[in-house]
């Protein structure tokens, strides 16, 4: 038999598998789980308080900056964990391309920091006024 419809079949069961599971799973669940809504489960928040006003509230940028921010360094750290595994293994061209990597990380870092991108409350800006004119000018012309 050739090795590599095997391989393929392997595959196939375990896919099968997969999708018997998660859906016996729902099925299960629906046929155990009890179904009584009312107006009050069916409401928006079930937190205990009533919902008020508008649920298309702008929430800050910063909020999302943030999280993205984390997540961009957290998933990039997470790629130096198997180069710092089998460091011993790879010389020293690989210390060299994960210190430009963790350069690039803080190059990044430096840049979100000086754009202002992590102070949580960004300052207003001091914006000058424009001089006021004297009473007896009005529009700078002689006449």
């Amino acid at each position: 038999m050739d090795q590599t419809l095997s391989g393929f079949g392997n595959v196939f069961v375990f896919l099968a598998l997969g999708i018997v599971f998660v859906a016996g799973g729902y099925l299960t669940a629906r046929m155990l789980r009890p179904s009584r809504p009312n107006p009050e489960k069916n409401s928006t928040y079930e937190c205990g308080e009533e919902a008020v006003g508008s649920a298309w509230v702008k929430f800050n940028i910063r909020f999302y900056v943030v999280a993205l921010i984390f997540i961009i360094f957290d998933v990039e750290v997470v790629f130096l964990y198997p180069w710092a595994t089998v460091f011993k293994q790879l010389g020293p061209f690989a210390l060299f391309e994960a210190l430009v990597f963790a350069g690039i990380l803080i190059l990044g870092l430096a840049y979100a920091w000086v754009k202002g991108d992590l102070d949580w409350v960004r300052p207003t800006p001091n914006i000058p006024k424009m001089p006021e004119m004297p009473a007896g000018k009005t529009d700078g012309r002689r006449g």
